[in-house]
């Protein structure tokens, strides 16, 4: 029975192409998860895959901290080189962030091959830095290659857990009528300039007789201040839903951050959408990853901007006038993601 490493840690960006690669496997693979302590897969890895747990960080701050994050690297690298020795494992499979450096090196150490996927336009410092030291890189999006020089790399496309892929009925929470379903994902984390926007201009939506589902993620306290107040029939809002295939599956518009496991998930689904990337994010990655799926006609770009004014208000209202949604959602079968040229099962079992 082969045996694999999984290392992904951190962010639902990172976890759930690592889940679904996971849940696709078959049975004859045994599976180890490799993540670090209080992060999301303690919430998210199934009680089924064996989870060590591993502090490790980034190398940022001044000299001094760099250093002593350095040492610890090097320390963590061969802790998974026991680790890897000690499991019998094959093969490892990492999702890029802070976890992936002491797996690849740690692999590395014991001449185990590794399998890398990088599933933003732009890849991760850690991909950057070590991807030709993995057997092969898989990428989410094919302009991704352009950054890794010297890696063998291939588009799969990033994996989507398998419900995205089934037709499902509404959850029985959601508002029922004739009206527009639009979901707003402001991600694990709360994305609140986001929701601030959605905010300003929702009553507007309201009064157009939209139905509207809010998912603010749980760093935004707008949500605990609308637990006890009424609101209108239409408007259902929450911290995190675990239904959202079935939200985007049946939605007529998304408003969402452009991370590379939203994108997959609303191309997976053919849900027309409004990205807003965040500004922030490192090296600008989300506004390459909203570029990469506005450039086949299914999703519109937003910048983040002042709540008070009206462009995400006139962006909808054009959409909705125009009748656009329709087309844009005939536009998502032409996307490239979903035509992968190979697949990372079979890179996988090539390499181990």
């Amino acid at each position: 029975m082969p045996r694999l490493l999984i290392a992904a840690s951190g962010t639902g960006g990172h976890i759930y192409p690592a889940l679904s690669f996971a849940d696709s496997l078959s049975d004859s693979w045994e599976i180890e998860w490799l993540g670090v302590p209080n992060r999301l897969e303690i919430e998210l890895v199934p009680k089924k895959y064996n989870l060590t747990k591993l502090k490790v960080g980034g190398l940022q701050g001044n000299l001094f901290r760099k250093t002593f994050y350095l040492c610890k690297l090097l320390f963590a690298s061969i802790r998974v080189s026991f680790l890897l020795r000690q499991k019998k494992i094959n093969v490892v499979f990492t999702t890029g962030g802070y976890i992936s450096a002491p797996s690849i090196l740690g692999a590395k150490l014991t001449g185990i091959p590794i399998l890398l996927h990088e599933s933003n336009a732009i890849p991760g410092k850690v991909t950057r830095l070590l991807g030709r030291f993995c057997d092969h890189v898989a990428l989410g999006i094919p302009s991704a290659s352009e950054y890794l020089p010297g890696c063998k790399t291939s588009f799969t496309g990033t994996p989507v857990r398998s419900e995205f892929f089934l037709d499902q009925s509404l959850p029985s929470w959601v508002p029922l009528g004739e009206g527009l379903l639009i979901v707003i994902m402001g991600g694990s984390q709360g994305a609140i300039k986001m929701n601030e926007m959605v905010r300003n201009i929702l009553p507007w939506l309201l009064d157009k007789g939209c139905r509207v589902i809010h998912l603010t993620g749980k760093n935004d306290c707008f949500y605990e201040k609308l637990e006890k107040v009424d609101i209108h029939a239409n408007f259902v809002i929450r911290q995190f839903s675990n239904e959202i295939s079935a939200l985007l599956r049946n939605a007529d518009l998304a408003i969402s951050r452009a991370g590379s496991g939203a994108i997959s998930e609303l191309m997976v689904t053919k849900t027309p959408s409004i990205l807003i990337p965040f500004p922030a994010s490192a090296d600008q990655h989300q506004e390459l990853n909203a570029a990469y799926m506005a450039r086949y006609g299914g999703a519109v770009i937003v910048n983040q901007h002042d709540s008070e004014k009206d462009i995400l208000k006139n962006t909808i209202s054009n959409l909705i006038d125009s009748n656009s949604l329709s087309e844009m959602k005939s536009n998502l079968d032409k996307y490239d993601c979903l035509k992968s040229e190979n697949n990372i099962f079979e890179i996988i079992n090539s390499i181990s």
